[in-house]
């Protein structure tokens, strides 16, 4: 018979629970009891009451861990039950981005943030229910060793990749610099599996992924993220284009990073001076954030490209921008992620990234969405009110830019100029599941040799058409004709992908990309913008001394 948890017995139970579980627990409150302190004295909590109701409901915890342990139906697992449990729902009850990092979470982001990592240097991916490589860092060790787009991982050291996860394989990957990995590859036109021994090394990770002159003197930049080096390679990137007449600056997918980044690259961009951003919450004063060194004059249009997946230190940017008339900001309303995480190191190489303060741009316009009463699922997939422009939240809040155009806070960045999410048909949809274009080129790349000049003319296409037929993948002549454009532009991609590397079909694809078309368009409406907004602050300070 069960014993009943209230009762003296079920209470002398509890007590003889796993010495490491009481631990655990215990460990936890201590360190809960800590940060307490550490925030009481920041914040300067001082009242009895107040430190009550924490020990006690810190109490409440621990008795509920007993009656938890002793009798749920299975054996508990500690670290299941805390860190993957009682603390991260402890986060979520207080905003969607404080969260806990496990110790391979809290690895994995120390990486992202360091823009380095020690591998091999290759982007895999799933392909044909296999693991492939996706492409080779131009110079990394991988690609100095031979290791090819389109080649499958058969085994790493031995290990087959059957069954694994990409993560898992990439994991096999890493280590330490200047250890050897043994790495089995099958490849498309060679009858035996090839066997590469490549050594470490430390791989960078860059986030301007692709720069180019898309135009005569006009520049292409994307930016994935924002790590140690974005600022250094969006300079350098910079510099590589030259004399520039106009910028489009592709922000869209990316999820933000580090401040001091996003400080210095918006630098590049205004006067010395200009605000750029400030942050302040309840246990943090108001920290201003201004462009150190300025543009030195360089003021030529800028089209900034954002999407609802542009967020945090990519909002940054684009607020600061716009909020100085210095960019026209063309695409959907971007994420609205303007609260600051800390991230406080803890034991067990575990991490508490926590929300401490909140991000405004230099009108004053908060970046953060409202999440309140909304759940995780809706706040991060659910977008359709803003998506289809029918977001009337009356409280947001109304703020003028330099030259007084007026602009829309408490909701991400809304941009100058809406541009429509291009997706898919069915058709497309179909072709990118079953790999079409990554086979077909793979395929291609074996009987032909490729040059910079290669274009997808009629008679690729009719390879295109034959390719699909034998590989029994559906098609009519009409869905060839209402996609042309688009297939054209996909299986350039891919091909110069596996024969040039990723920059090479990534630069492909954004000269593709109709959205990067019309912000070419609407260089003249960001070089017009920022000339007007020149000339009403002129005429304003001008007035201003009258005055005085």
């Amino acid at each position: 018979m069960a014993a009943n948890p209230a009762t003296p017995e079920g209470i002398k139970m509890a007590r003889s629970s796993s010495r490491r579980s009481l631990l655990l627990v215990f460990v936890v409150i201590v360190a809960c009891g800590f940060l307490g302190a550490l925030f009481g004295q920041r914040v300067g909590f001082s009242d009895p009451a107040a430190d009550t109701d924490v020990r006690s409901s810190l109490k409440t915890f621990a008795n509920v861990y007993n009656i938890v342990d002793q009798n749920y139906a299975e054996k508990v697992d500690p670290d299941k039950a805390i860190y993957n449990g009682a603390i991260p729902a402890m986060l979520r009850v207080l905003d969607p981005h404080s969260n806990f990092f496990d110790p391979k979470q809290f690895a994995a982001l120390r990486e992202e943030q360091s823009g380095k990592y020690y591998g091999v240097g290759m982007q895999v991916g799933p392909r044909n229910n296999k693991i492939i490589v996706v492409a080779p860092f131009a110079g990394a060790p991988a690609y100095r060793a031979g290791i090819r787009s389109g080649d499958i991982i058969a085994a790493v050291d031995g290990k087959s990749t059957d069954n694994m996860t990409t993560s898992q394989v990439a994991d096999l990957l890493k280590g330490p610099k200047g250890t050897p990995v043994h790495i089995t590859i099958l490849r498309e036109g060679t009858p035996k599996p090839l066997e590469f021994v490549v050594i470490r090394d430390e791989i960078p990770r860059y986030s301007v992924d692709v720069h180019f002159l898309i135009r005569p003197g006009i520049g292409y930049i994307h930016v994935s993220g924002f790590q140690e080096t974005t600022d250094q390679e969006v300079r350098q990137a910079l510099d590589d284009m030259g004399n520039l007449k106009g910028l489009i600056l592709d922000l869209r997918g990316n999820p933000g990073g580090l401040l001091n980044e996003a400080v210095g690259m918006s630098d590049m961009f205004l006067k010395k001076g200009q605000v750029i951003v400030s942050h302040h919450g309840r246990n943090s004063a108001e920290k201003i954030y201004r462009a150190a060194h300025g543009n030195g004059g360089k003021d030529y249009p800028i089209v900034v490209l954002v999407n609802r997946g542009t967020a945090s230190a990519a909002e940054i940017v684009s607020g600061a921008l716009q909020d100085h008339d210095r960019a026209l900001i063309a695409g959907e309303v971007t994420f609205g992620k303007g609260l600051v995480q800390t991230v406080f190191p803890l034991s067990q190489n575990t991490g508490l990234a926590l929300t401490t303060a909140k991000y405004y741009t230099p009108s004053g316009r908060l970046i953060q969405r409202d999440y309140n009463g909304i759940s995780l699922y809706d706040y991060y997939y659910n977008r359709d009110a803003e998506e289809n422009g029918t977001d009337n939240n009356p409280n947001r809040e109304v703020k003028l830019t330099d030259s007084g155009r007026t602009v829309m806070g408490g909701g991400g960045i809304t941009p100058d100029v809406k541009l429509p999410n291009i997706k898919s048909n069915h058709f497309q949809d179909m072709l990118l599941i079953k790999y079409a274009f990554f086979n077909f080129a793979q395929h291609y790349g074996v009987e032909h040799k490729i040059n910079k000049d290669w274009q997808v003319d009629d008679n690729v296409m009719q390879q295109f058409r034959t390719f699909l037929t034998d590989q029994k993948i559906p098609y009519t002549e009409q869905d060839i004709a209402d996609n042309l454009a688009w297939l054209k532009a996909s299986i350039k991609t891919e091909v110069f992908t596996n024969e040039f590397g990723e920059q090479a079909g990534l630069q492909v694809s954004a000269e593709a990309d109709p959205n990067v078309q019309k912000a070419l368009d609407l260089l003249p409406q960001a070089k017009q913008l920022t000339e007007t907004a020149q000339k009403i602050i002129a005429e304003r300070n001008s007035s201003h001394l009258a005055k005085d």
